[in-house]
């Protein structure tokens, strides 16, 4: 081993998932990627084929619309381009990429970033997941907090929730499940009368919470079957690759290029995936105690995850991380910060290399 790959620093990527791209990320790609032109024409030839907007032209309108930049047809693309064209720009002579994971959406990101799904497949499956629902919304989610003050996951507050959740499956026409463990909040996803049922039921904390996420249908649910046993029509297998780095999906499962069956990897992803409860926390967990990264990166756009991954990381005590404050007072230095955003402008200059 030469002295360049001693000095170099182990880290996991995580890719976000929908809602990252906000109206503080409008013009992401513009301000960061306009380096990447064929990546991003390549996405955009596709969206032109089945009539939908370019990602260049949504990320260059004037405005940022709710309308037009959150629905799933239109918030994929987004998103897979500026995560993409982020994961791109990580400087390899610095960083040894180990293992890469993602948050929900996130997942397909990742598996384009390990080369489990190549460019033109990464935009397929990515373009049609994200349509799936533009007819039409199937339920929605609600996110909601399960941590104390200092971003320690309460298991009390854990159980109450899970005790609430039944208690709303019990009465007719109700159906609630959670959708995603996110660190310190968890996603609930159900239909309107399960919904509305829940909020009812919750505590408000914050006068936020519980909080509607606009545009979300009712992700990894029982209530997607009808999406996954779509998308297993429209998606074919051999679609997928083994991936060239391991990734670690919802359920904490590593799939490395040693050791992944790629129709199995096909099922999962179109499957368990989209119709059962997404465990990010434990995906975060599973990656840092298997490959001991000195650092972790989140992919931009944005930086909604930084919390919920800090969570996750207290949780289990590592870098020693036993607090919110232990964390906070671990950033203030960028160059010394271990969770680097590259939706962060002062954290992203630590990760990507000079243009």
């Amino acid at each position: 081993m030469n002295n360049q790959a001693k000095m170099k620093q182990r880290v996991v990527v995580i890719a976000p998932g929908r809602g990252s791209y906000n109206k503080d990320e409008l013009g992401y790609l513009a301000r960061f990627h306009q380096d990447k032109e064929a990546f991003i024409q390549a996405i955009d030839a596709y969206r032109s084929v089945h009539k939908r907007d370019k990602v260049s032209e949504l990320d260059s309108k004037a405005k940022y619309s709710f309308k037009l930049h959150t629905p799933g047809e239109n918030a994929s693309g987004l998103i897979y381009a500026c995560a993409m064209a982020d994961f791109m720009d990580i400087d390899r002579d610095k960083y040894e990429i180990v293992a890469i994971t993602g948050n929900s959406m996130g997942w397909y990101i990742a598996l384009a970033c390990s080369g489990a799904l190549g460019e033109s497949a990464a935009v397929e499956v990515i373009e049609t997941m994200g349509a799936m629902m533009s007819s039409g919304l199937i339920g929605g989610q609600l996110i909601y907090p399960q941590m104390d003050e200092h971003w320690r996951i309460d298991n009390t507050k854990r159980r109450e929730l899970d005790d609430l959740i039944k208690e709303v499956n019990q009465v007719d026409a109700c159906e609630l499940y959670t959708s995603i463990e996110l660190g310190g909040y968890r996603v609930l996803g159900g239909n309107e009368a399960g919904l509305a049922a829940i909020e009812a039921k919750l505590p408000i904390i914050d006068e936020r919470y519980p909080l509607r996420l606009y545009n979300h249908g009712a992700f990894h649910t029982q209530l997607l079957s009808s999406v996954s046993q779509n998308a297993k029509a429209q998606l074919r297998a051999s679609l997928f690759s083994v991936p060239q780095v391991p990734v670690i999906d919802g359920r904490g499962q590593i799939w490395t290029p040693y050791s992944c069956d790629t129709n199995k990897l096909w099922d999962y992803t179109l499957g368990h995936q989209v119709n059962k409860t997404y465990d990010f926390t434990l995906a975060l967990q599973v990656a840092v105690k298997e490959f001991a990264p000195d650092k972790l990166i989140v992919l931009g756009p944005g930086n909604t995850l930084g919390a919920s991954v800090a969570q996750s990381m207290i949780d289990i005590g590592w870098f020693n991380w036993q607090s919110k404050q232990d964390f906070v007072d671990g950033q203030q230095d960028a160059k010394k910060a271990l969770l680097l955003a590259m939706g962060n402008s002062e954290q992203r200059l630590q990760v990507v290399r000079s243009k």
